[in-house]
């Protein structure tokens, strides 16, 4: 049976007249069989005139679409007019959209957005202005990347890769080849000198019937051209082949030797990448050829020395103690303590307070934490600026992590004065204090003499602890990777709201900053941070934890040009978490505390991303709306504005499974729309009218695709099926607008 279902649209439509849509579409589908559980949808009105003006004035109702499905004003679009005050865009209005791999920006599809928003009476939030994802990181990462040495155009250095002084050889231990039975030809260490004896040479240009390795185990890279030099002599000149390569390719070429000692080098290009061999072949060459030693080299273009920071805030400025680690009588390993005019010249500095006595010398401590491994061969300059209340001497230790106790000579011992002094030392790491490459952690004792160990302060300043390295490029310093940064992100923000003209006066500023662990103990969620995730770009990786959002803010204000107040939130996901009491929401709240705390810095409000579902299991779903009504809150503790940013809903059964549209049952479809209904209204009983932003609907129709691709792929996430029918949530989410119940 079949019947015609009509998208009453006609409202949405008359401003668009122009357009190639019908002010009435009529479509022929299969009717439902239960069609009549769904005919009392035909009633509903728009769905934001449920919002009541008089409890909630300035309250919008949002729906977000690719803005390429707005401006087509199509089926959806009239959806989204009809039923909404504002749209957000999912995705036109990020960094990775706009911003192309050389840092030219493109805002052609943010201005058609806007403008058919605002040609349908609709406002704009935007979405959003600093992301660790959907960024360029090819440009971005080309801003930080290593610098180019300035050099003297043509300037090279010679490279030594292997020296043989055959005195140091106690006999023989090379191949040999001797392809003839009853051959004279001898090789012998004789007085510390190689010396290769063939009476009876072979045929001319028969070298190869007597070849030997004269040096072994040299690492050969293809292409490149290796200066051979040796001290050398013969009997008489003698003209023979000098191979160079693997056994799967040499360079190889005459060379001559005169009867005089005297350097003589040659040159060779191999082919082949591998361990190998520089071989003589002088079959054919008669008397005695000698050698002392041989080294083989090449050059590069010419490098400089410099130095990489293995710490950051060694002057102690800023809040950072990632590098600082301390301890004292009574006290486990933790960040150092950092104390205004403690430092050297009254500046910021480090203070560790030793309670005296004791039983052991490392009683009380202080590490510095490199944020590498520092393995054998490695050369580190390790310098600061230190005092004491009390003179005292200390101890140096090698550790891995701090309290990881490797040697009991770090190499950086001193001794305290009450005066402040300098220390100063270029370190070479060796086997014993990193045995399995593992030192990461100068540490001293500083409760030398206990138990005798005096009450005392200890303080330390100017921290650098850097790796010393070589080449042609050299990286930025972390200072230069911040201002590089700032400027891009400002740029972008700059940009973004000339593009908006001032049209768009809601943002969210910092999108998914709270991470969902405590690394450092302080009882609160930490920033997200790279830790080998190559894929996307967090921005707070160089401009800080704080400055990240201040800088953030701070462009946003300083480019916009609206005349509505310009509101800015901070967005996140997971907010409503029952498995943490919250605790990601009351971490993002002390974090803009923190952020505001340089009393310039203002965030207008919260937003909330609910990617929530209904739950089968009853304890579950009960202590997930106990999650969202305290969220809500605590949102609203805050003062600020309130903002359900995405919301949208799957259904989970009994079993824990995911369920797919296609198996939804009416029982289960009701029961989102009840759950709709319960959040709406949690969110209008514990938000203050003065605090209510808006809730957008982040789906308008259901999933499309299968269960686990694109965006919940295959979920009946919608208010509207994929027909464009109404559904079930679309009268919770009514009701709960309504303020029913």
């Amino acid at each position: 049976m079949k019947y015609h279902r009509i998208l009453f649209l006609a409202a949405a439509l008359t401003s668009f007249a122009s357009c190639a849509i019908d002010p009435v579409q009529e479509f022929e589908v299969e009717k439902p069989q239960s069609i009549a559980q769904y005919e009392y949808l035909n009633d509903y009105d728009a769905l934001k005139t449920y919002v009541r003006p008089s409890a909630s004035p300035d309250f919008k109702l949002g729906a977000a679409l690719a803005a390429s499905e707005f401006t087509a004003a199509g089926q959806v679009y009239a959806l989204a007019k009809t039923n909404f005050h504002e749209m957000t865009a999912g995705n036109d209005m990020k960094y990775a959209s706009v911003v192309g791999d050389k840092g030219d920006m493109n805002f052609d599809t943010v201005k058609g957005f806007v403008s058919a928003a605002e040609e349908a009476g609709m406002t704009v939030y935007g979405h959003t202005l600093a992301w660790h994802a959907q960024q360029n990181t090819k440009y971005l990462n080309s801003l930080i990347a290593d610098k180019e040495i300035e050099i003297e155009e043509g300037a090279t250095d010679v490279i030594v890769d292997a020296e043989f002084d055959y005195s140091t050889f106690d006999g023989w231990r090379y191949w040999t080849g001797y392809p003839y039975e009853g051959a004279p030809q001898t090789i012998a260490i004789v007085d510390g000198v190689l010396t290769v004896n063939n009476p009876e040479p072979t045929d001319a240009g028969s070298n190869w019937m007597f070849q030997y390795h004269v040096a072994d185990g040299i690492t050969w890279v293809a292409g490149r051209t290796y200066q051979i030099t040796m001290m050398a002599r013969a009997t008489q000149e003698s003209t023979f082949t000098l191979a160079a390569g693997t056994w799967g390719g040499q360079a190889a070429d005459p060379v001559t030797v005169g009867t005089e000692w005297a350097e003589v080098t040659c040159k060779r290009t191999v082919g082949v990448d591998g361990k190998g061999f520089v071989m003589f072949q002088s079959g054919a060459t008669p008397g005695t050829i000698e050698v002392q030693w041989l080294k083989v080299a090449h050059e590069e273009a010419k490098a400089v020395t410099f130095y990489t920071d293995l710490i950051s805030n060694g002057d102690a400025e800023g809040d950072d103690c990632t590098n600082f680690i301390s301890t004292h009588i009574g006290a486990t390993n933790g960040p150092a303590t950092i104390v205004a005019g403690a430092g050297k010249d009254g500046t910021r500095g480090f203070v560790v307070e030793s309670a005296g006595g004791g039983v052991n010398s490392w009683d009380t401590q202080f590490f510095v934490y490199s944020n590498r491994p520092l393995e054998e061969g490695m050369k580190v300059k390790l310098a600061f600026d230190y005092r004491a209340d009390v003179a005292n001497g200390a101890e140096s230790q090698a550790h891995a992590a701090p309290g990881g106790y490797i040697h009991w000579d770090g190499g950086a011992a001193f001794s305290f004065t009450t005066e402040w002094k300098h220390f100063e030392k270029i370190i070479v790491i060796n086997s014993t204090v990193s045995p399995s490459g593992n030192f990461q952690t100068f540490a001293w004792n500083l409760d030398v003499g206990a138990p005798e160990a005096p009450v005392n302060k200890y303080y330390f300043d100017n921290i650098v602890l850097a790796l010393e390295e070589s080449g042609n490029k050299i990286p930025m310093t972390p200072a230069e990777k911040k201002e590089a940064l700032t400027g891009a992100m400002n740029a972008w923000i700059k940009g973004m709201m000339e593009a908006t003209a001032g049209k768009v006066s809601a943002w969210d500023a910092v999108n998914e900053a709270i991470s969902g662990a405590d690394t450092d103990g302080d009882g609160w969620y930490d920033l997200q941070h790279a830790n080998g995730n190559a894929s996307d770009f967090f921005w707070q990786d160089y401009l800080g934890d704080v400055d990240y959002v201040r800088t953030v803010i701070a462009a946003a204000r300083e480019n916009y040009t609206g005349t509505d107040p310009l509101k800015l939130f901070i967005n996140d996901y997971n907010l409503e978490s029952d498995w943490d009491q919250n605790k990601k929401l009351k971490s993002l709240i002390h974090w803009v505390e923190v952020w505001e705390s340089d009393n310039v810095t203002k965030i207008d409000g919260l937003a909330t991303q609910m990617h929530v579902s209904c739950y089968a299991d009853e304890a579950t779903m009960e202590s997930k709306k106990a999650a969202v009504v305290e969220m809500f809150k605590l949102m609203a503790a805050t003062g600020k504005l309130v903002k359900v940013s995405e919301l949208d809903m799957g259904y989970v059964d009994a079993d824990g499974n995911t369920v797919p549209t296609v198996s939804m049952t009416e029982e289960q479809h009701q029961a989102m729309a009840d759950y709709y209904t319960f959040i709406v209204n949690a969110y209008f009983e514990n938000v203050p009218a003065a605090q209510q932003y808006g809730i957008t609907q982040w789906c308008i129709t259901d999933a499309s695709g299968e269960l686990g691709t694109g965006w919940r792929g295959g979920e009946p996430v919608g208010l509207w099926d994929l027909g464009y029918n109404r559904k079930h949530t679309y009268a919770g989410f009514a009701a709960g607008l309504q303020g029913n119940n």
